[in-house]
């Protein structure tokens, strides 16, 4: 997945750039640690089949009242994943689901569908949100929704005042309080519930390891449902790596447009113009500096560009009192343009801001740069988002990889592939223990999940499956699914997956009908992605174990493969082929002008012997 998602795309660190006693090294390092994963995965497994959930009974009419008093049509994505969702709910064993969608298509009445489920089951509910503003505004959300019925919310956070926190606490106990919303003080020890059915976690990316942890134990054997648009990389590997379920709204409310993003050098002359505009046309404005120290420094600078603008500003030490009285005068249209930090990225829904304009935003996750964006556009006025770096900095490669990904995913529905890029540029993690990122990039993706897959299957006491496909290729060629191709996310993944699993030509012949079939004429990409496909099996065969292209050269390496099996690659490339064996062994091949890597990697592979009855398809 992490190699042919788009065109260019690679792991973040190539195995050929590893000498051969580097590569034996790093290979024993991450054999050790994917063993040890593979342990405390096992043991998590035998813990879930051991728990027993509680099956949820089905929909009732109080559960039909209350979702026809929704405000608003829903999405068939929001109606699909509710119906999943209370789906898992009716199973008698836990529930452990992942709910992808941007910021702003419905994920939070999807949740609530689920609370009012649990609920009508008898069971207590906890929402867990990472700030007091969000928890706030999920408790007035619960509240607005369920003021028809007799449930009984409460809210755990700083917003509330010892003795209504102590009441809340106590109705927890005696099971008076049906469904509590809270930050991390859901998480302290005396808070005790009668009876437990749900845990839903928004923004889960916001939460640091130990809590996640700390839930994980806490509630083995209760449902949880996890509410994010940019999940963690180490989230969404285990959800693609079918460890958690998942499902995505990508379908945006009726009205919404798309934010037109621009990533560019910070230019004043072009700041104060877009934010003039905005103004103009009675709107608001985020201005996002990051830096409390001289955030009031910036907020001058701002008011020069704009006199006459009515400014405020927000930052994390400013206490809660003075956030909230922000926060109304920005809701009340007093302030003009709000000078904040990352503050925002978790704030109360504005609809009128709809201008976002980021300093240094080089030096931001690109998850944080996704969410944040999704502040504005939250109505059906068009929005506009500047991301900006210091004029003539030279950005490191991770950044520019950020950056460019935020410009190029302005779509609807582009979360989830935000997080599949994040996944490829900083690599999946540790899937139990405290690395939410990892390192995964000194062996690559795909590597690293088949050598957890073999460690997996030997603390079980399993046969390993025997290694069909052990071979990486990264040359110049065309090997992806276009969005315009599949423009579904969940569709691509499927076929990416279809993909990887070809063994032989009738297999390639296979997919290729059946993408025929659903999508019509495959582009030369989908082609391309195939017939490399089929070459990396007949290579790995023939016991080729990565193969790279540098300008006109394509290196194999082989620790099977020498002079005496080059024979015949030799005589049909004369003067072209060159055999190295110190360090890592490998042969090269020089690629002639005009010629097709791919088609001259066929040719050789199918001269090597043992592959000589695996016919290939023609790129």
């Amino acid at each position: 997945l992490s190699r042919y998602t788009a065109p260019g795309d690679s792991d973040n660190v190539k195995l050929s750039r590893l000498g051969g006693s580097d590569w034996a090294k790093t290979r024993k390092k991450v054999k050790a640690a994917t063993e040890q994963m593979a342990k405390e995965l096992i043991e998590l497994y035998a813990r879930r089949k051991q728990a027993h959930g509680y099956a949820f009974p089905a929909d009732d009419t109080w559960q039909g009242d209350f979702e026809q008093r929704f405000a608003y049509e829903e999405t068939p994505d929001q109606l699909t994943c509710a119906a999943d969702i209370k789906h898992d709910m009716e199973e008698p064993w836990p529930m452990d689901r992942l709910l992808c969608g941007d910021v702003g298509v419905g994920k939070t009445e999807v949740a609530l569908r689920a609370a009012f489920k649990c609920v009508m089951g008898g069971k207590q509910c906890a929402i867990l949100a990472p700030t007091t503003i969000l928890a706030w505004q999920h408790f007035n959300t619960a509240l607005t929704r369920m003021e028809s019925f007799p449930i009984r919310i409460g809210l755990l956070s700083r917003y509330r005042t010892p003795k209504e926190q102590k009441e809340t606490l106590r109705g927890l106990k005696d099971g008076t309080v049906d469904i509590v919303v809270g930050t991390h003080r859901l998480l302290s020890g005396d808070v005790k519930f009668k009876d437990l059915g749900l845990v839903i976690i928004d923004e889960e990316q916001r939460f640091g390891v130990k809590h996640k942890e700390k839930l994980k134990e806490s509630f083995i054997g209760v449902d949880m449902l996890t509410l994010s648009a940019t999940p963690i990389p180490r989230t969404l590997n285990m959800a693609l790596s079918g460890i958690r379920d998942m499902s995505t709204i990508e379908q945006p409310p009726f009205e919404r447009q798309p934010i037109e993003t621009y990533v560019l050098e910070y230019d004043e002359g072009i700041v104060s113009e877009a934010i003039r505009k905005e103004l103009a046309r009675g709107g608001q404005v985020y201005y996002l500096h990051n830096r409390v120290d001289n955030i009031e420094e910036c907020a001058a600078r701002v008011g020069k560009l704009v006199p006459g603008a009515r400014i405020g500003i927000a930052h994390g030490k400013m206490t809660e009192e003075q956030i909230s009285s922000v926060w109304q005068q920005l809701l009340d249209n007093e302030i003009d343009i709000l000078v904040c930090t990352t503050l925002i990225e978790t704030g109360v829904d504005v609809r009128n801001c709809n201008t976002l304009i980021i300093e240094n935003a080089d030096r931001m996750g690109l998850s944080q740069l996704y969410q944040i964006r999704g502040r504005v556009g939250r109505s059906s006025r068009k929005a506009y988002a500047y991301f900006t770096f210091t004029r003539d900095k030279v950005l490191t490669e991770i950044a520019a990889k950020r950056l460019s990904a935020i410009r190029e995913f302005t779509s609807f529905g582009s979360g989830f592939r935000i997080a599949m890029r994040d996944l490829q540029i900083r690599g999946a993690g540790s899937l139990l223990g405290h690395s939410q990122h990892g390192h995964m990039e000194a062996v690559g993706y795909d590597l690293y999940v088949k050598m957890l897959g073999q460690a997996i299957a030997a603390a079980r006491g399993e046969a390993p499956a025997p290694d069909k496909s052990d071979c990486l290729v990264d040359i110049t060629v065309d090997a992806f699914l276009p969005e315009e191709y599949i423009p579904d996310a969940a569709g691509r993944i499927e076929a990416y997956k279809r993909i990887a699993a070809i063994e032989t030509t009738s297999d390639a012949e296979d997919v290729l009908d059946e993408l025929i079939d659903r999508y019509g004429s495959p582009p030369k990409s989908v082609q391309g992605l195939v017939d490399v496909s089929l070459v990396r099996v007949t290579a790995a065969r023939v016991g080729i174990a990565e193969i790279v292209q540098r300008g006109d050269q394509l290196i194999l390496y082989s620790d099977i493969v020498g002079p005496k099996q080059l024979g015949e690659v030799m005589e049909k490339f004369p003067h072209r082929v060159l055999y190295n064996a110190l360090g890592r062994p490998y042969f090269s091949l020089r690629v002639q002008k005009g010629e097709s890597p791919l088609v001259l990697l066929r040719d050789v592979v199918t001269l090597l012997p043992g592959a000589q009855n695996q016919p290939q398809t023609k790129p």
